[in-house]
């Protein structure tokens, strides 16, 4: 089976919790196992982490490559807008990226407008709340058996 990484950064290990009207109130735990078993119906398996921690996250990317992941859906969170180090840990991989958020951080505070990441991933999904993590799984593997035959 073709793996999928679902790579989560700072405070998402919040939700639920954290400011429910602008992230609901699923929390992480539950977005991973329904992500689970749609990618287990199509074939694939998924891998999740979180990290409050930049280098971490640039660690599981460089993995995903050395560990042949088929793709990584991945939210950033607050480093979308400021961490550089990512954008090129993006970049310094041929796994294809796709990058989701819960909230439209277009229709947010103006810092919040400008994503890092956007230009090396495949495609960015926002504003849909945790059904954007879906829609994010489906693109993905819609990608990936389009353009590396899965």
């Amino acid at each position: 089976m073709k793996k999928i990484l679902l790579l989560n950064g700072p405070n998402l290990n919040r939700l639920g919790k954290r400011q429910p009207e602008i992230y609901g109130t699923d929390t992480l735990e539950s977005i991973e196992q329904h992500l689970t078993s749609v990618a287990e119906k199509q074939g694939f398996t998924l891998s999740a982490f979180q990290s409050n921690h930049e280098g971490e996250l640039i660690d599981a990317l460089h993995r995903s490559e050395d560990e042949q992941y088929a793709g990584v859906i991945f939210n950033p969170a607050a480093y979308t807008h400021s961490s550089i180090a990512l954008r090129d840990a993006v970049a310094s991989i041929s796994v294809p990226v796709t990058e989701i958020h819960l909230s439209n951080i277009h229709a947010r505070e103006t810092f919040r407008h400008q994503s890092m990441i956007a230009a090396e991933a495949i495609g960015q999904i926002a504003g849909f709340g945790v059904y954007g993590y879906e829609m994010a799984l489906n693109a993905l593997i819609n990608y990936v058996k389009e353009n590396h035959h899965a």
